[in-house]
């Protein structure tokens, strides 16, 4: 039987892994945490930190693996096009094409040299060239290390007084030692999904994009997208000429954008992953396309000649992260009567921590939702953490 490394066991990673062992492979995944929900799906586990490119490296050769497949994490991608790339496994981009999309700094230079729809950031690897740069900006501006995902390191910044602290912040953060810094576009969070089959837009997904209890760490999405309609075609256009300028093979090509308040997109971030919180499986209910398991197709280099072109979404919904507004003990999760019908399926792990300890970021479950129209939808999405909750002791 063909082996398949996946390069993590996280919650995340478990649509992936089922499609893996859909297809045939003897699944291997990786990680540093052999606590995580996600390998008690997989056929072996071998321990390993999968931001660690040289390691995957020697776990991909040590097991004699077949194909390769990121996790659903932005230094998976970039360690899974490094192994393909030094092994000759099929389905990746080069390793230094996924540096340019996934680290900020270098996608924001290919955006500024190639006219893609985007904040124009300035990068800075000393402290001190960040700090001189202060007299020319005009605040409010974001403060981001180049190489973390989840709102990680990241600073919304006013005022002068508070640049500093965030420079120092991103700095410490990025394990790159690279920051960008970036005007504040004032609008609204959205994904634009797609998957690019020789350089075009096969099918795409949208949906709005939502964040409680920290700013920067999106835990709800529901779609379509608001205004969708308006951007589609110019985003559709954007990730063409980046698949055509960096010659990107076929697969997953995840955008978040803002959508200003004169509807114009502006992209944030581009990945070539799935993206986390079983975010494929409300794209495979809307749409009928089973995302996860195009994902591992593609990324073991089969054939898309099967891929259901122009799929639409026919069901509204989303998913949502189950997090509180606090730190503290749990005794259970409340779901309201009045969603309770909205909720088609569900991964819940409170009983196995039974504490949130950070609640910025810590996440206790997730919900997969679908709703009769738009105003229900909106409505309770933008309410949800009345809707469902963790209880406290």
């Amino acid at each position: 039987m063909s082996k398949i490394l996946i390069l993590n066991g996280s919650h995340s990673d478990i649509p992936l892994i089922k499609a893996a062992k859909k297809i045939g492979y003897h699944v291997i995944t990786s990680g540093n945490r052999p606590d995580l929900i996600g390998h008690r799906y997989s056929d072996e586990y071998v321990p390993g930190d999968f931001s660690d490119i040289k390691k995957m490296c020697r776990v991909a050769e040590e097991n004699k693996v077949d194909a390769i497949c990121s996790c659903s994490n932005d230094f998976g991608a970039i360690s899974a096009s490094y192994v393909a790339e030094k092994l000759g496994l099929p389905g990746h981009d080069p390793y230094e094409t996924t540096l340019i999309l996934h680290h900020k700094d270098r996608f924001k230079q290919f955006a500024r040299e190639n006219d893609i729809p985007t904040p124009l950031a300035d990068s800075y690897t000393e402290y001190k060239d960040a700090l001189e740069a202060i007299d020319r900006i005009k605040f409010p501006v974001m403060v981001k290390p180049i190489d973390l995902t989840g709102g990680k390191g990241v600073t919304k910044v006013e005022s002068r007084e508070d640049y500093e602290a965030a420079v120092k912040k991103a700095f410490n953060m990025s394990p790159a030692g690279r920051i960008v810094v970036e005007p504040f576009i004032k609008g609204t969070h959205h994904s634009f999904s797609t998957f690019i089959i020789n350089k075009k837009v096969a099918a795409y997904y949208s949906d709005n994009e939502y964040s409680f209890a920290s700013p920067f760490l999106i835990s709800t999405s529901a779609g379509p997208a608001t205004s969708v309609e308006k951007v589609s075609d110019e985003l559709i256009a954007v990730s063409e000429k980046i698949a055509r300028i960096l010659e990107l093979r076929d697969g997953v090509f995840h955008i978040q954008y803002i959508l200003s308040e004169d509807l114009r997109p502006y992209i944030l971030e581009i990945t070539r992953r799935c993206s986390g919180d079983l975010y494929s499986l409300p794209v495979e209910h809307s749409t009928g396309i089973p995302w996860a398991e195009w994902i591992v197709r593609t990324e073991c280099g089969m054939s898309c000649n099967d891929f259901p072109r122009g799929a639409t979404q026919k069901i509204m919904g989303g998913r949502h992260c189950i997090i509180g507004d606090r730190n503290g003990e749990l005794k259970g999760i409340y779901i309201s009567p009045e969603i309770e019908g909205n909720i088609y399926g569900d991964l819940l792990w409170w009983e196995n921590t039974r504490r949130i300890d950070n609640y910025l970021v810590d996440k206790v479950g997730i919900v997969l939702l679908e709703f009769d129209d738009r105003e229900e939808m909106l409505h309770k999405v933008e309410n949800i953490m009345n809707y469902i909750h963790p209880i406290y002791l």
